[in-house]
């Protein structure tokens, strides 16, 4: 197991798929909680089965698949539903990223988590990386990338940890409001100083 932990957060629309890649290309390897959370949701899963029981055959699309736009839409208008949903995925998600973390053999290894804070998945961490953006920039790229209204994009941002919080907790925080070379730069940095603390 990589016994060095890093993990990497951000609110929606922060860029935390182009950073973790970044990292990838340093051979670095990263376990991402959102890749995970559709994983124990695939078809044939005790997720999927669960969350089926649950709300009925029409939370999936024709090809036995989980209609994530339904079930969005049910959970954030019904904060009992989201509540059920949550006790029943995240210990799924967090076993099956744990079992992830522990096979990895690159010099550290990324847990990439949106929620790493709320769910405190952050003292599995040695160290915290924030990929911090404004809340504008944060609305504009959502709503863009998944075709959803301003108001559903300012929703998921309000249910995430405000901006000045994670700011507070994490250990590093890198800007991602500017242009990619620059940003990469700023990777290649941390990537070395990470190595170092090993």
């Amino acid at each position: 197991m990589a016994s060095w932990i890093l993990g990497l957060t951000g609110g929606i629309g922060s860029g935390k798929s182009a950073i973790s890649a970044m990292f990838e290309e340093l051979g670095i390897q990263v376990v991402d909680a959102d890749i995970v959370a559709r994983e124990v949701v695939e078809p044939g899963s005790v997720g999927l089965t669960k969350i089926t029981e649950h709300f009925g055959d029409e939370i999936l699309t024709t090809d036995g698949s989980l209609d994530r736009a339904k079930l969005r839409a049910i959970i954030f208008a019904d904060e009992s539903q989201k509540q059920w949903l949550n006790n029943l995925l995240h210990p799924l998600i967090r076993e099956s990223m744990l079992a992830q973390l522990q096979q990895a053999t690159s010099q550290y290894v990324i847990l990439v988590a949106p929620l790493l804070f709320e769910n405190g998945l952050d003292q599995f961490c040695d160290h915290t990386l924030l990929i911090d953006v404004p809340v504008e920039v944060q609305i504009t790229r959502t709503t863009a990338r998944d075709n959803i209204s301003v108001e559903l994009a300012k929703q998921i941002i309000a249910s995430q940890m405000p901006r000045a919080d994670k700011q507070q907790k994490a250990t590093d925080t890198l800007d991602n409001n500017r242009l990619l070379s620059e940003v990469k730069i700023d990777v290649q940095k941390l990537h070395e100083k990470y190595l170092s603390l090993i």
